[in-house]
This record gives structure tokens, sequence and C-alpha cells, in this order.
């Protein structure tokens, strides 16, 4: 009997948001997005070719040269995976942890979703041999799995996959003849591109490989929904941008006009938009260090943060400790750290991670200050760690850490 989703947890309750990083809006892009307000034309589905020739530009500028490759926009990165998923048809494989909002919306088309663990050097990226063994598993109950969706610079760990990782899944997938969505919406927040090498799998198959990228990552503020896609430059892939732009159609998934100008300003990635990115990137690489150091040295682990503003933490370490607390599962930690921290701190089980795993994402938005006016100064400070509010919200991280780290110590001499 075919099984319909073998890592469904139940239901569980709503949890605290997904922060993005809270920054203040970038003057350029608000008198942009202003003086379109006006526009009374609506974009088309799928978008206008202004924006297209933008990302196709976009695309070019990072190896992937626009060639024949058609583009797709819509009002965010959930639109456009919606739209594949359902053109795509079958059943849909995801790594463990994955991005939280990739299987609720297959599930939503009624597509069962398999996860694959990831190995131990990054997340994104399901491990090959895995791979292999949950698409011949799932034929054999009588599955119809077409669709492999990875991100090589991850939301939640913070990883980038390693190139030579990377091939051998996507390689994988190829033989297993799976199509692969690429979720590229922070490749730009590398920490160190220097001694980060990131690769999009587009490079190694351009046939079967599909690009998503959410604008409202690096380029536009989270409220200002927008997201590119381009799909292979291929017969096939020409078929699925027809098939795509029937369900953005169907869905009304059409851009806001004054969005869409913006979107197209960000793409083509004028000097005001590059610093900024460049600033939020080099703070939240300040961030995420200051996290990871706090949760590594009080006995947890985690993977070092090499993009986007993420850190994913196991507390297994500290399970005596969060035991006495009642706390459990993943669940039970969340509402935990999320009181204790006074920020959100979603449990993995929101990421397709086991609930009884004590794993848990922490985001540094939060740390940025709750002001316009705090927030911009920790873009220009020469070292964000040292402004006051930095630091304060820092140090109660540091203390809810520490006293999770005393307690586990003290737990087996009770």
């Amino acid at each position: 009997m075919r099984r319909t989703d073998p890592e469904g947890h139940g239901p569980v309750r709503y949890g605290p948001p997904l922060p993005r990083d809270g920054l203040p809006v970038l003057p350029e892009l608000a008198a942009v997005l202003a003086a379109a307000a006006g526009r009374g034309d609506d974009e088309p589905a799928g978008g206008a070719p202004a924006l297209l020739d933008a990302a196709h530009g976009y695309w070019d500028r990072r190896g992937l040269p626009a060639g024949t490759s058609p583009v797709a926009a819509a009002p965010g990165a959930n639109a456009l995976l919606v739209a594949l998923t359902a053109a795509l048809g079958g059943d849909v494989l995801v790594p463990r942890p994955c991005a939280a909002w990739w299987a609720p919306y297959a599930r939503l088309l009624g597509r069962p979703v398999f996860h694959v663990p990831t190995p131990a050097e990054s997340g994104g990226v399901p491990d090959p041999y895995a791979l292999l063994e949950t698409v011949r598993r799932v034929r054999a109950e009588g599955g119809d799995p077409r669709l492999l969706v990875l991100s090589v610079a991850d939301d939640p760990t913070g990883t980038v996959a390693p190139p030579d990782l990377l091939h051998e899944a996507a390689l994988a997938a190829a033989d297993e003849g799976l199509h692969l969505v690429s979720d590229e919406t922070w490749r730009d927040t590398l920490h160190d591109p220097r001694a980060t090498v990131l690769l999009s799998p587009a490079e190694m198959l351009p046939g079967r490989v599909s690009v998503v990228t959410d604008l409202a990552g690096a380029l536009l503020p989270a409220g200002w929904p927008a997201a590119v896609a381009r799909l292979p430059g291929t017969p096939t892939g020409r078929r699925l941008h027809a098939r795509v732009l029937d369900v953005l159609t169907a869905l009304g998934a059409r851009l806001a006009p004054p969005v869409a100008a913006a979107a197209g300003y960000a793409l083509a990635e004028p000097e005001p938009v590059t610093e900024r990115r460049s600033a939020a990137v080099r703070l939240h690489a300040r961030l995420t260090a200051a996290l990871h150091t706090a949760v590594t040295g009080a006995g947890a682990t985690a993977r070092p943060p090499q993009a986007g503003r993420q850190l994913y933490a196991d507390l297994s370490p500290l399970r005596d400790a969060l035991a006495t607390r009642g706390v459990g599962d993943a669940q039970e930690l969340e509402d935990h750290l999320t009181a204790r921290l006074g920020m959100p701190a979603p449990g993995g089980h929101r990421f397709g991670d086991d609930l009884q795993a004590l794993r848990v994402r922490l985001s540094t938005g939060s740390l940025t200050g709750a002001t316009d006016t705090l927030r911009a100064r920790c873009l220009t400070a020469p070292d964000p760690l040292e402004l006051p509010h930095v630091h304060d919200a820092l140090t109660a991280v540091q203390s809810v850490f520490d006293d999770l780290r005393d307690a586990q110590r003290w737990e087996p001499l009770r």
C-alpha cells in the first residue's frame, strides 16, 4: 500500500514568524516604488519584458547565460514553486531539513513529499546515496517521484553545499529522471566569498534544472513579494514554461506594478543595491558567527554558518537540562526558547526534521533592533557587536544557553 507522506508529523501549533532581516528600506528602492505607484496597468502573468530582461542580466552575471532559457516572475517564490510542482506532476523530494514553506505547497496540490537526509557537511542538498534509495523505495511502493527541490545556499542551516556533493546529488537525480528546482534566494549572501565556492546545479545540468530566486532575500524588503525563475532552454523547458504561465494565470499570481518596477531596478544591481547588500551580508555574518559561538559554547552543535541569516542548532547534548524544564521535543523546545530568548526560535519539525530531535533555527533579524534607527546603525557600525542594543541582545542569548550548559553539568550529580 502506497504511503502518502512518510515524514509527516501530524498537526502542530502555529509557530512564530520566520523573519527576514528587518533592515530599513533602501531610499532608492522606495523612490522607484513610489514613482510606479500610479501605474494603472496590470503586470502580465509571468512578468513583463522589462523585468524578465533584468532577470536575464542578473543570471548572465552569475554564469547562467540567458540564451533561450525562458524566465518567469511571480509575487514570491511560493507561487513559482506551486506552478512548477503543478506543471511537473508526480511526487516531490526535498532535503531534511528544508525551507519551511516547500513541503506545505506541494501538499496543497495533493503531492506526497518525501524527505531525504542531508550529509554532515552541509544542508540544502540530499545525500546522493540516500536520494537514490528514497527514489527506488518510493517507486517500489507505487509512487512517482519527478521533482527534487534543493538549495545550494541553504535556509534553514545557513550552509553552502560543496560542489562535489552537489554534483553527485545532481547526477543521481538526473539518472533517476528527476527535474531539479534550485532555490538560490541566498546565493548572494556568502559570508566569505573568497573561502566559499558556490555553484548552481543549472551549471552542471542545464537541461534539467529550474532556478528560483526570491528577491525578498538579498535584494528587496520582505514585504515586497517578488521572485523570478529561470527554466531550461530546451524544448521540454519551454513547454514547462508554458504550463507554469498557465498555472500563474489561473492563480492570479501577478506582481503588483510598483513592486515589479522595484524588482527590475534591484535585479539590474545598481551601486546603491549592491552596497546595501554587501553591508547587510557583513552584518549578518558577524551576528550568525556570534550566535554560533553562544550555541556551541554551551555544548550544543551547529554547522558553521556560511550564508544567509540563519543558524540551525542541535540541542540534543543538552537534553537532560531541557528535560528538567519540560522540554522533550522540538515543539516544546520552540516554545521554551521563544519565550526565554524573546525572539522567534522555530523548531526543526517545521523544516521537516524529526519532532523528537531537539533542533531549532535561530535567525539574526531580531538582534538588529526594534526600530529603523537602531537597524540602520547596525549597517554602518564598524563593529555592530559593540552597539549597546546588539550587545544586550547577544548577552541575553548567551545567558540562556549558559544556563542550559550549567544545568547539564549539574544534572548527572542530582
